[in-house]
């Protein structure tokens, strides 16, 4: 064929890419554009260089061949493809618009395969996995819409919403397999931080009614039988379904005192005089799909894989719940593990800080009393503080909405007391504080999911959580290199016999200097 014969030339020139130079050149040269400022000329450029760069790519595609790699192939279905025809296929790239041109073999019936597709690792649709990356990391950070108009601004990309959401779904769909091929082995590595801390929180996300859990579905239906428009006091409009976040990191020891933590609270520009130790190998990630129960048993998971000789120490850091620390002892037990559980602090802070509203109106008074009380706290006498207020409500004969705050603040004391035994925590270095958490609350699920007036489908959610889960870890760039391994082994690889062969035929067929 007259195509074989151009594509085994000993020289391949870039006649349409050179030629795009060439008029890109002149242009700069001419007389108008020497008279343009500087943001034109660059808008220019990048307008022109553009096409450049496509038709540069396009070129070098065609100096790969066609694909040509004899009279058949042979699927992995065992069907012999012995019919031959060229075709050409469109792609989306960060340039434009690519043609590539391929050379096909099918039998009637079953499915045709393209070796030089496989060759290249084409993406199933028309955008290249280039392209599908850059749309990713454009939508996680901000709305589908904002990542759209950012595309199409960067590259001159025009992308259908619809489009992209699909590409983000499809992108996530190996985040499990992920981790439980990949990472899990990656974290079987010595190190020598002596803490592994397991940590849990949850997070609402606003939803369309339909991705609502079946009670929130009840209770939001309950407010729009209300005849009135006004929330009562205390109520809630029903519409975000809890997000499970978690996360896993390891982190050495910090020794300070309790005057010390105390101070960091109440003293501007504080600093401790030994230096705060940073997390490693942090993981971090959220889903609304799973029960917090399940997401438990995948925190342990994870830990194990980090520790899986059991040489660190195990802390759990969690804000009260109690739902919380009922799976993680389960899971602990279950185990036979030694598991220390932490309340933070923070949370018992602002129990404090309730109790000091309802006794006193100065707020230098009622910081005092915050100040010692946390002290009292911070040296394991958290039922003291919890025994004190009761005995300061009784004197002062309190009734009513302030009874009941010091008795709501007394029973938080007390029936988290074995996880409030701080003055052991802190002589063993451990963390008391859920700031990681808190953190991943905020910038994992807050600032993309509860943007004003958004509402998401659970499936388009989940994925972004997913992906924005990659990006935190700092596992995204990982991840990209695994998904693109899978899909050219669920695309290339599962359908057909020898395929290094056949690439390997296609590559010595490549145009050389």
């Amino acid at each position: 064929m007259c195509a074989d014969i151009f594509y085994k030339q000993k020289h391949f020139e870039f006649h349409n890419s050179k030629s795009k130079f060439h008029e890109l050149t002149d242009l700069l040269l001419s007389r108008d554009v020497q008279r343009m400022k500087l943001d034109n000329v660059e808008i220019l450029v990048a307008n022109e260089g553009r096409e450049l760069q496509r038709t540069l790519l396009e070129e070098h595609i065609k100096a790969r061949g066609i694909g040509n790699v004899g009279t058949f192939v042979i699927g992995k279905d065992g069907v012999v493809r012995g019919c031959k025809r060229i075709t050409e296929r469109k792609i989306k790239t960060i340039f434009g618009v690519i043609t590539v041109r391929r050379m096909g073999y099918f039998r009637p019936e079953f499915k045709t395969f393209f070796p030089l597709d496989a060759q290249l690792n084409l993406p199933k649709d028309s955008y290249s996995f280039f392209l599908q990356k850059l749309i990713v990391l454009e939508a996680i950070k901000g709305s589908f819409d904002e990542a759209i108009e950012t595309v199409e601004r960067t590259i001159g990309i025009t992308i259908p919403k619809r489009q992209a959401e699909k590409i983000i779904l499809h992108v996530s769909k190996y985040f499990y397999p992920y981790y439980r091929d990949i990472k899990q082995k990656s974290n079987r590595v010595k190190n020598n931080n002596p803490l592994l801390i397991l940590t849990l929180d949850g997070k609402g996300i606003p939803m369309r009614k339909g991705s609502l859990r079946e009670a929130t579905q009840k209770k939001a239906d309950n407010n729009k039988k209300r005849t009135t428009e006004r929330l009562l006091p205390g109520e809630k409009r029903n519409f975000k379904r809890m997000a499970a976040v978690a996360s896993v990191y390891n982190i050495d020891k910090f020794k300070r005192t309790t005057e010390e933590v105390v101070d960091s609270l109440f003293t501007e520009r504080f600093t401790y005089k030994n230096k705060r130790p940073k997390p490693i190998k942090k993981r971090v990630w959220a889903s609304l799909e799973k029960s917090f129960e399940e997401t438990v048993r995948e925190i342990f998971e994870e830990a194990e894989a980090k520790d899986s000789k059991k040489e660190c120490t195990w802390v759990a850091l969690v804000d009260g719940d109690k739902k919380q620390i009922k799976y993680l002892e389960k899971y602990a037990k279950k185990r036979r593990l030694k598991l220390t559980i932490v309340c933070d602090f923070i949370h018992v802070l602002e129990y404090l800080w309730k109790i000091s509203h309802v006794f006193f109106d100065e707020f230098n008074t009622k910081q005092s009393w915050v100040k010692e009380r946390l002290k009292w706290i911070l040296n394991g006498k958290s039922s003291l503080v919890a025994a004190g207020a009761r005995r300061s409500a009784t004197r002062k004969k309190l009734t009513g909405k302030k009874k009941e705050t010091i008795d709501n603040c007394a029973n938080y004391l007390l029936n988290l007391s074995p996880y409030l035994k701080y003055h052991i925590y802190i002589n063993n270095g451990y963390p008391i504080a859920t700031g990681i958490i808190e953190g991943a609350c905020r910038h994992l699920i807050q600032d993309r999911m509860g943007r004003t007036g958004a509402r998401w489908g659970l499936e388009g959610a989940e994925a972004v959580l997913k992906l924005r889960s990659l990006k935190v870890s700092n596992e995204f760039d990982d991840y990209w290199e695994y998904y693109l391994g899978q899909e050219f082994i669920n695309s290339y690889e599962n359908t057909v016999e020898d395929l290094g062969g056949i690439i390997q035929k296609i590559e010595k067929q490549v145009v050389s200097k």
